[in-house]
This record gives C-alpha cells, structure tokens and sequence, in this order.
C-alpha cells in the first residue's frame, strides 16, 4: 500500500506499524528514515524564527491562504492509496479539509484518514484506525498493549507519592500558552495537578499573571516546533517576565525545557515517553530521570 502521512505523529505510528510512507510533511523527521522521504507540504512559517515573529506569521498566513500548502504536483506523482491527515490544529500542520480538495481535484483514488488526537485514548484508538487502513490490526493492538502497559506502570507508581504539586506546561512564551488535549490527562497520570487547562480543552493564550497567580511548583517550557536547543534560544521570553524568579518551581529549582517538538506536541507513539518524562519531573523520587537529550534544568541553562 502506498501511504503519505502529512504530519509528524502519524508518520511514526506508520513506521511503528511496519510500513514505510511514500511521501510524508516536511516537518516529519522521526525515525530518521523519514526525513529520506519526499516531502508532500510545505510552510509559509520560519520555524526558526523567533516566538513572537512566529506567532506574527501564523496570524498573517491564517489572514492569507493558511499556514501550509500542499505540493499538488508531488501528490500526483506519489499516487497514494492512503493520505494521513490530522484535524486537530491548523498551525501543527495541513488541514484534512485541504488535502480532501486536493485529493479530490486531482483526482486520485485514495482514501483521506484524519486522526484528531486529544488524549491517549485518542492516541490508541488513532492507532487502531491506521493499523486497519493499512492491513496491520494485529500489529496495532499489539503496540497499543504495550502503550497501555506502560501507562498502567506510571499511573501505579505515581499513585505511592505523597503530595501532587501543581505544574503548568507551556506549549508557546511569546504569547505565553497554556498546554491542553492530552497534557493535563498526563499530568494527573503522573502524580501532580493541572490547573490551568482543562483535559482535552485546546491550548491557548493566557495572561502571564494568571501564572503567576497559579503559581508552579514545577514549571516545563515546551514551545510546539520546538526541540530543546532552540526552546533554550527563546528562553528569555519567559524568564524575563516580572515575577518569573518569584515562582516557587523557579525558587526551588524545578523548572525544566522539554523537546516540544519531538515529545510533547507530537501525538504519535512518543506521546508515553512524554508521560514517562513528566512522571520523573513531577516525582523525581519515584522515577528515573529522563534523558538529557529530551529534558534540561532550565535553571541550569540560565546559570
């Protein structure tokens, strides 16, 4: 079968499933087979801007004719049976409505998947769709049994803390964002408190004094597009916020940058390393640190 995955996530769970896509996004680089493979879309966004010039050009492409283009030609030329396509958020990548028109004026006999991933539920139940799109159900419930297993284990061990401190998770800092869908659920999985996000609610902008107010006890900087190096970059858009060294994560020394990119703002298979991930930045004294190639002390960072 002849697939073209059209966002990162999906990508990795056709590969995860043991198929190799055709063509995928140009932001699909996990595993690094994938960046090998033709590119389907392109961005009217510098992803290595900074964050406010990238929330400006976000603003201006969605005014014009949207973030991402598909490459119509190169669509032709690929003939999938299958595109995978998201419909989860304009800006992390090409709409489902987009590619179902070009599908549709180009006239190809592929089917259109749109996965629409907000908790991990969404996840398992995405996988399980993808699996029987491409012929590979027994595969996908295996993986989705593993996954299953590994949340299981997280949510057993957190479950033995003592306290659950509150965290706030930002997905942008220039405007700070909240992050939602499937971070609060993975927050309360790990042990600590969500109060800024609702589960499943999308993220969004929120005044800084609304975190100030709420006040972290653990504090992770994790900007959508971002891997850790360029997080590290644009840091000063929060730490030089008034009252940001005021906060207890930032006085007591738990505040971290995560790769956005790569972990927390994906929706594939790496979504439960993310857990993984927060479960040891919520309760370091019930779980392995997490590598160093996906978690930093940001206070170490400013140092």
């Amino acid at each position: 079968m002849r697939v073209v995955t059209l966002l990162p996530s999906a990508t990795e769970i056709v590969y995860a499933l043991g198929v190799e896509p055709v063509g995928v996004s140009h932001e699909c680089d996990y595993p690094p087979a994938a960046r090998e493979r033709p590119s389907v879309n392109r961005s009217r966004v510098d992803p290595e801007a900074a964050s406010a010039e990238i929330n400006e050009q976000v603003a201006a492409a969605e005014e014009g004719d949207g973030v991402y283009a598909v490459d119509r030609e190169a669509l032709a030329e690929l003939d999938p049976d299958l595109v995978v396509t998201q419909g989860v958020c304009d800006v992390c990548a090409v709409d489902h409505v987009l590619v179902a028109e070009a599908v549709a004026e180009l006239g190809l006999d592929a089917e259109v998947l749109t996965l629409d991933v907000h908790s991990l539920d969404d996840l398992f139940e995405s996988i399980h769709r993808v699996g029987s799109a491409i012929g590979r159900d027994e595969r996908a419930s295996a993986l989705v049994a593993d996954l299953r297993e590994r949340v299981a284990a997280v949510e057993a061990t957190a479950a033995r803390a003592e306290t659950r401190p509150r965290v706030a998770v930002l997905d942008w800092l220039d405007p700070v964002m909240v992050a939602g869908h499937w971070i609060p659920e993975m927050v309360a999985t790990a042990g600590g408190r969500y109060g800024l996000e609702d589960a499943g609610a999308h993220s969004r902008p929120r005044e800084w004094e609304a975190v100030r107010e709420y006040d972290p006890e653990v504090l992770v900087a994790a900007p959508c597009g971002f891997d850790v190096a360029q997080t590290r970059e644009n840091l000063a858009d929060l730490t030089e916020r008034p009252g940001f060294d005021d906060l207890t994560a930032v006085r007591e020394g738990r505040t971290y940058v995560v790769d956005g990119h790569h972990y927390v703002n994906r929706s594939g298979p790496r979504l439960v390393d993310t857990l993984e991930f927060l479960a040891a930045l919520v309760h370091p004294e019930l779980f392995d640190s997490p590598p160093r190639d996906a978690v930093v002390d940001l206070g170490a960072v400013r140092a």
